[in-house]
Order: C-alpha cells, then structure tokens, then sequence
C-alpha cells in the first residue's frame, strides 16, 4: 500500500508539474486579433480582387477571389486567375468553383480535343469527339459500348472497385469521377496529349452530369461553348444568390448580403495580428475582434447541463446499487459520465465549427486526467500513460498558441477532446470489475464481430480511402487492435492444455482470423499510395509477438531468431548509409523515400521535411533553443517549427527537441521506456496468474491478458522506434505519428485507450486476486 501511495504521489507531481507548464503557455500568450467581418463595398458594375492579405486567408493565393456587381445590383463570384480554386456552398450543395451543369449540344475543347454533347440527363451523359462515342454514368466510362481496362500501376483497390462496378446493378456502383487529361484511355481516365490527368472531371451532382476544371499554375484552359463565344471554365463566375459560404485555399468565408455591401465572416483558417491594424484598398473594411481563449457557445452549456444531468443519475443509481458502502467510487462513476460526455461534445463541437476556447478545453482535460489518476484502482500502467498524455497535450498547445493562424489550435483541441472522452469512457471500466465472465463461445463470438468490424473498415479504406484514412478516420488502428486481441486469443488458447472444441470450422476461424487480418492489414499498406509504414510496423509487432511466444513456451530458437533478424536490419541500414542516393531511388520498395534519406538536398521539396527537422533539432542543443528548456519561449511564438511539414505529427519530437532540449528528450525517452515497462511488468504478472490457475477459464485469461499486453506494447514501441528513427535521420521518413505525444485522433481512441483500459483491468486483478476453484475440467 505505502509503495502504490509512492509512485501516485510522484506521479502526480510530475502531472501538477505538466498542468503548470500547460497553464503558463497559456498565460503567456500574447493578445492576438483577427476580423470578425470584411465588409466589401461595390457599385454596381464595379469589380474588385481580393487575395490573402484581404481575406486574412493564409492559404489563398495573392490575388483569389474576383468580386462582381452587375448592373442590376446582383453578385457574382470566381476565380481571379484559375490558378486557385473556390469552393461555394449553397444550402446542403456543395459546388466547386468553375463547375458547369452540362446539357445537349454543348461543346467542350481541352488541348487538341473536342467534343460534342449528344445527351446528358438524369444519372449519365453522353457525348462524341468525332472518333469514339463515350458516355458515362457515374460508374463507368463506356467507348464505342465498351468498358475500358484498367490503367497501367493501378492499385488493387481500384481494379477492384473497376470490376465491382461492371458487375453490380447500378444502385450498387461505386461512384467514380470521369477525369479528362493524360496520354491513356482506361478505366473512368479520357486520355489527352497535352493536358494533365485530371484537367478536367465530370462527376454527378445530384444525378446531374457536372464539368469541372481543375485549378493550379500548370492548369490548361478548358474552354466550354454554350450559345456564345468560348470561356474558360476556371475562370467562370458564380452567382451569389443563395450562397451561404465560400471557401478560399482553407478560409471559410460565411456571406451575407446588405444592399451594396457584402459580409464576409471569415472562419476555419483565420490569420492572427498583432494588432488590430491592416492596409486595405477602398472598398473593403473589418471589423476587428480579439482571440477569446475562453469561448464558451451557447450550445456548449446545454450540452455541459445534459452531461452533468446524465452524471448525477449515474451517480445516484450507483450509490443505491454497487456503491452502497462505497460513496468515492459513486462519485468517480458520475464524473466519467460527465467527461465522457462532455468531450464527446467537443468532438462533435469541432467537426460543427463552433468548438469552445482553448481554455474551456484545457480545463475538461485537466479534470479527466486527475480523475484517472486519483481513481482508487488506476495503476501503475494508466499512471505513466497519463504523463504521457500530458507531455503530449503540452505540446501541442504550444504549437498551437505560438501559430500565427488560428487552425494551429484544431490539433490541440482535438487532442484534448479525445483525451477528455476517452479517459471518461476508461472511468466506467469499475462497472464491469465485477461481472460474470463470459463463456468461451461468447468471447470467441466477439472476437470474431471484432475482426468482421476492422475487416469491413479497412474494405472502406481500400474502397474510399488512400493514405490518410477515410471519413477522417484511420481503421488501421482499430485494426491493430482487433489483430493484437486475436492474437492473443490464438497464443492462449495454442498454449493451453486443452484441445479444440466445436467443430471443425470454428477450430480453423480461432487460428486463422488472426492470419487473415494480418494478410489484409498488409495489403492495406501495399495497396496505398506508396506507403508502406504500416507494413514495416505490423513487422516489428510480429517480431515481438514472436518473442514473446518463444518466452511463454520455453523455445529458444524463435527468440535467437528475432535477434538475428534485429541485427540484420541494422546492418543494412549501416550498409545502406553508404549506398548511392541515385541506384536507391530506382528500387521498387520505398525507393523515393531512402533516395531522400540519403541525400535531402538533392530533393528540394520532400526533402525539406528532413533537413528543417535537423535543423530545429541542432537548434535546440541540450537545453532548448532559448537555454532555459522551452520555459523562456513557452507561449510564443513557433515560427521556425512550424516550418516543418507534419510537425503535429510525424515530426513533433522535433519541436519538443528545439523548444526544450535534448534533456527534455531524454526525460521523455525515459518515461516512455518506464511505460513499456509497466507494460511488460503487467504481462508478466497475468501470465503468472495464468499459470498459477487451476481452473481452465481462469487460465486462458490470464494468457490472454498477457499476450494482448505484450501486443500492445510491441505496437506502441514500434511506433516510438519509427517516430524517434524518423526524426533524428536514424531511418527514412516513415510517416508514423508518435504515441501519446502526436495530435491525437484515431490513434487515441481505437488503440491507446483500449490498451489502456487492459492496464486498467489487470490492475483490478492484481488487487482483488480472487481464490480459483480446483476445477480443471471445468467446462466453458
């Protein structure tokens, strides 16, 4: 007990320490101000162009947006110079800027191409260039009557939805646009000699055949004849009658209109100033207002007030039943509810565009890491997690607080939001401390729902998705943790004494869904865009769980096996660092990515990511760039940081190195061995409680517990090797966040907290260690 009441008093001083720096970087940052609205004024028949310093649009081009008033009085809308797109929202649509409905007998010429509109109605359109007929229906692109072949490198998942949609009824097709540009006819792709892939798309807006024009420096006109002389497309104005928003590089501009003058309500990304001054033309007008860190919507306190109200009733039902004698744990069961619920609000607070302050959000996330930590059975395991999360939570509000725009903040608030959530969600593991175990056939039947669900996700991905996940998710890792928990099923139940029961069928489903989640979860890294990360990190937890089942069952071979392989592949990255960067960047497996790594200076553009991460990190030296570990600069600004591609995320060790120091790394680098640890540790001891059972249930959960934690923790130190590796050049850049200390998101909640919450259970059955009955036959 003294010992347990040691390391939660040392945890949380390191966690008040943390909660301090957390509350001086937002003391300390300094007034920033920003136009609440732009007022455009113009005549009638006047024109005006507006670009980044007018809009306060950091990613809008220097001239974007061109004004117009006709004659009459009436708005119009586009492009300055089709070099940058614009997006306009008119009640639930959503159109791009340069987009045309397209009906019979129009014409279209784009490079040496025209072509004529023979048909366009409801669902398909179809149209002639004088050799070939082609019509399209959202699915396929038909020439002469015939569906065209895939195209040459296609990736699986394409091919797939290909023949998915040549054999389906058309309510089951897959939606694919028709793209215009590039050398080949094949799959929805009209190849044309001098234009890119992807000049130009049709796509079906609401069953309507819709063209529209890409946008960018290297765009080819696309000019459309409709009744007149011919105009380009990108260039085409958009009438502003009805438009509620319109969106200029990541600026959403909300509109409204007051006789001559036009309001635009900047929002999303948003620049900051020091003050409330800027140079504008005539014409145009803000009204300043300054960043409140403590916003606090409307709707955030009813959502609060229905949070608290659905804690108060937990709390009450559980002090009339599990919690007679015990008012602490009643109360601790409420407050889960509230965080729970709370930060569920944020998420859906922030998906809305209408999030709390920063503030607000620091505040509930405060709460749900002193309620985990001072939760009567939190752990060793969760207690170091919680540092972790701090550490991470810290960071990301300095990125956010020293960025001269306001989306910086997204990624902190975001994070804090699912810290808040999950942590809640993680405080009702009690109500299930004390429930029957289910029967071997339940957990088995759940566990195959599970991979079903990370299946069906990652089909989604394949299907939907590309690299960063799909509907802003990443399956992935949900799929790892569905592919850990098998895992560790298929090793407890291999190891057991007993032999297999219920048939055939159900014998090859408990030893073959783990294989197979594992082929596809290599297929998914293969199948995208030349990421093959995921591939590399399933292939480190392979080679832990290998270790781990050659300590279980007592063979050394595996285990020599998994040390050969490790020193093998630091000899060929040692071998590697003296290869030529040309001959590696013609290999087939990553070589763009290890032609970088060797020499990223020959790489203007990808390779900037590595050479500004080093240079952040010679800047921070031992002690942080300003010699005072971050504590003189916490607050302010980032600039230099920011610079770095990814930074919230693949890179953030680099700006934890330059703004705090080596020693700060250090400090992190041990905390994060001492989780792995208590990871490890935790494994051990229900593997030791396996082993002790003599009843067989008692038994395989114990080997199941240990097995997930060993899985768990494999995973979690790949990503750290990969995180560190990548950041400090040791490998090529991987594109994998760090743990804990990365915007959190996916990664959070499908894996980290579920691993957490493990941590948690076997917490429980240190303490409580129940008497087993001698029942070794015991069936389930």
């Amino acid at each position: 007990m003294m010992r347990a009441a040691g390391w939660k008093l040392a945890a949380a001083a390191v966690l008040a320490l943390l909660c301090a720096l957390q509350a001086l970087a937002l003391l300390r940052t300094p007034p920033a101000w920003l136009p609440r609205t732009i007022e455009v004024a113009l005549a009638p028949g006047a024109e005006l162009v507006l670009g980044r310093s007018e809009l306060a649009a950091p990613q809008a081009a220097r001239h974007h947006l061109r004004l117009r008033r006709d004659a009459a009085g009436a708005w119009f809308a586009a492009s300055a110079d089709g070099a940058q797109g614009l997006r306009f929202e008119r009640g639930a649509e959503r159109l791009a800027g340069g987009t045309l409905a397209l009906r019979a007998g129009q014409r279209i010429l784009l490079g040496g191409a025209r072509y004529r509109i023979d048909a366009a109605d409801t669902g398909a359109v179809a149209f002639h260039d004088g050799r070939h007929a082609w019509r399209y229906d959202g699915a396929n692109v038909l020439r002469d009557g015939a569906a065209l072949g895939a195209c040459p490198g296609a990736t699986l998942g394409a091919r797939l939805r290909g023949l998915w949609n040549r054999w389906v009824p058309r309510p089951l097709t897959v939606e694919r646009p028709l793209r215009f540009g590039g050398n080949l006819s094949c799959d929805t792709q009209i190849g044309i000699p001098g234009a890119a892939p992807g000049t130009a798309r049709v796509k079906l807006e609401a069953g309507v055949p819709t063209l529209s024009a890409a946008s960018g420096l290297e765009r080819a006109p696309l000019l459309v004849v409709d009744g007149g002389p011919p105009r380009d497309l990108a260039l085409a104005e958009q009438a502003l009658a009805g438009v509620g928003a319109i969106t200029a590089g990541r600026t959403r501009l909300l509109l409204r209109t007051d006789g001559d003058i036009l309001h635009l309500q900047p929002a999303g990304r948003v620049a900051l100033f020091p003050a409330p001054r800027a140079e504008l033309p005539a014409g145009l007008r803000w009204q300043w207002e300054e960043r409140d860190a403590w916003r606090w919507p409307a709707a955030a306190s009813r959502w609060l007030a229905l949070a608290a109200a659905w804690g108060l009733l937990a709390a009450i039902l559980a002090r009339r039943t599990r919690c007679r004698r015990d008012p602490r744990a009643a109360l601790h069961l409420g407050g889960a509810v509230v965080l729970f619920l709370a930060g569920l609000g944020l998420l859906l607070a922030q998906r809305s565009g209408d999030a709390p302050g920063v503030g607000p959000t620091l505040l509930l996330s405060w709460a749900a890491l002193w309620l985990s930590l001072l939760g009567r059975r939190s752990g060793a395991v969760l207690a170091a997690g919680l540092l972790l999360l701090a550490a991470g939570l810290l960071l990301q509000l300095e990125l956010g607080t020293g960025a001269p725009d306001t989306a910086w903040l997204r990624h902190f608030q975001k994070t804090a939001a699912a810290t808040t959530a999950g942590l809640g969600l993680l405080g009702l593991a009690p109500l299930f401390a004390g429930a029957r175990a289910p029967r071997q056939a339940q957990v088995e039947f759940g566990l195959l729902l599970l991979a079903g669900a990370a299946l069906a996700a990652l089909l989604l991905q394949v299907a939907w998705g590309d690299e960063t996940g799909v509907f802003d998710l990443q399956p992935v890792e949900f799929a790892k943790l569905a592919l850990t928990v098998l895992t560790a099923h298929c090793l407890a139940l291999g190891l057991g004494k007993r032999e297999a029961r219920g048939g055939a069928l159900l014998h090859w489903l408990r030893l073959a869904s783990p294989a197979l989640l594992f082929i596809l979860l290599l297929a998914v890294a293969l199948v995208q865009v030349d990421d093959y990360s995921p591939l590399i990190l399933v292939l480190v937890w392979g080679a832990a769980m290998l270790l781990a089942w050659s300590c279980a069952a007592r063979k050394a071979g595996p285990a020599l096996l998994v040390a050969a392989l490790a020193a093998g592949a630091c000899l060929a990255l040692a071998v590697l660092r003296g290869a030529a960067p040309g001959e590696v960047a013609q290999w087939g497996f990553y070589g763009e990515r290890f032609g970088v790594w060797l020499d990223p200076a020959a790489h203007p553009h990808t390779g900037q990511q590595l050479l500004l991460g080093a240079d952040a990190i010679r800047a921070g030296g031992w002690f942080g760039a300003d010699g005072w570990f971050g504590l003189a600069a916490i607050g302010h600004g980032a600039l230099d940081a920011l610079a770095i591609p990814a930074v919230q995320d693949d890179f953030a060790p680099s700006f934890l190195l330059q703004r705090h120091g080596l020693a700060a790394g250090l400090l992190l680098w041990a905390l994060q061995a001492l989780f792995l640890g208590l990871l490890l540790r935790a494994a051990w001891q229900a593997w030791a409680r396996g082993a002790g059972a003599r009843d067989y249930r008692a038994a395989w959960r114990g080997r199941f517990h240990a097995f997930v934690l060993c899985g768990g923790a494999a995973f979690v130190f790949g990503h750290f090797l990969l995180s560190w590796g990548t950041n400090l050049s040791f490998f090529p850049i991987m594109g994998q966040p760090m743990s804990f200390l990365s915007a959190g998101g996916s990664h959070l909640l499908f894996f980290i907290f579920p691993l957490l919450a493990f941590g948690v259970a076997g917490a429980h059955i240190t303490e409580e260690n129940p008497p087993c009955r001698s029942t070794s036959n015991t069936k389930p």
